[in-house]
């Protein structure tokens, strides 16, 4: 099955890619109409797990692959892998000091970006959504760079590297779908519209899917610095959001255990595939 998924067009691949991740969001965010919060222990360890999974799939995924691209072009292959993690997370500073969002558990006179009269729930969505937007262009970089390269081997090795990736990030989307759809529950949303506004900011996955693989598709000499600059986006995301999030709590030995198995559980999952 993952052969015949290969050998569909990349773009295809990567719109694929991104409608698992969104979807895998939306089913967590339906459990938001069958109950009405989870206990606080497991969402900080399914935010740790979230975590441990961004962080591997940006070593494994993104930026390994990034510094073998660059070698097979004949570039020094560190280069683009550390200009381009850099890059990637400057980017996300600069998302996140202008645009007004406000991270979990925190009250709404702690909102971060430009100053704004918006609602606190509208102020969280921004937030998750945030987090998704470097994910969605992950998967669609990784399934753009398999057709960039010259070597079989390599190419196929990316592209299975690619299914890996999304799935990992479709298992650490199930926590953030629960972490925006179960508070906006408790602050007195009805299940569905809960339910409509945690499922939706994931919808920009598939949509940065596409502009990824499009953009290493069109202009190849870009490749590893996209893999590396989705790697920085992405762990500029753990280290700023995401596990200061799961510590917050009374649990943070439960959430640095899920930070150890979503990083196993991503490793795991890469090296078999890739």
């Amino acid at each position: 099955m993952v052969d015949r998924f290969l050998a569909l067009d990349p773009l295809v691949q990567a719109l694929v890619g991104g409608l698992l991740t969104w979807g895998a969001t939306a089913v967590a965010a339906a459990l938001v109409l069958v109950r009405r919060g989870i206990a606080r222990w497991l969402l900080d360890m399914m935010l740790g797990f979230a975590a441990g999974v961004m962080i591997a799939a940006s070593v494994w995924s993104l930026l390994i692959p990034a510094m073998e691209v660059a070698a097979e072009n004949g570039d020094t292959p560190w280069l683009p892998a550390a200009s381009g993690l850099v890059l990637g997370a400057l980017a996300l500073r600069l998302v996140d000091r202008f645009l007004p969002h406000l991270h979990l558990f925190f009250p709404r006179e702690a909102a971060e970006g430009v100053s704004t009269t918006w609602r606190r729930t509208t102020l969280l969505i921004l937030a998750i959504t945030l987090h998704n937007v470097p994910e969605g262009l992950a998967v669609g970089v990784a399934f753009g760079a398999a057709t960039r390269v010259l070597d079989p081997a390599l190419a196929l090795s990316l592209a299975s590297g690619a299914v890996a990736l999304a799935i990992g990030i479709a298992l650490q989307n199930v926590p953030e779908g629960l972490a925006i759809a179960m508070p906006l529950r408790r602050e007195g949303f009805s299940p569905f519209r809960a339910f409509w506004y945690g499922q939706l900011s994931a919808i920009v996955e598939p949509i940065a899917a596409l502009i990824g693989a499009a953009a290493v598709i069109l202009v190849q000499p870009i490749l590893p610095y996209a893999l590396a600059f989705a790697a920085g986006a992405m762990l500029f995301v753990v280290v700023e959001e995401l596990i200061p999030e799961s510590q917050r709590g009374d649990h943070s030995d439960l959430a640095t255990t899920g930070t150890i198995l979503g990083f196993t559980v991503m490793m795991v999952l890469d090296t078999a595939l890739g």
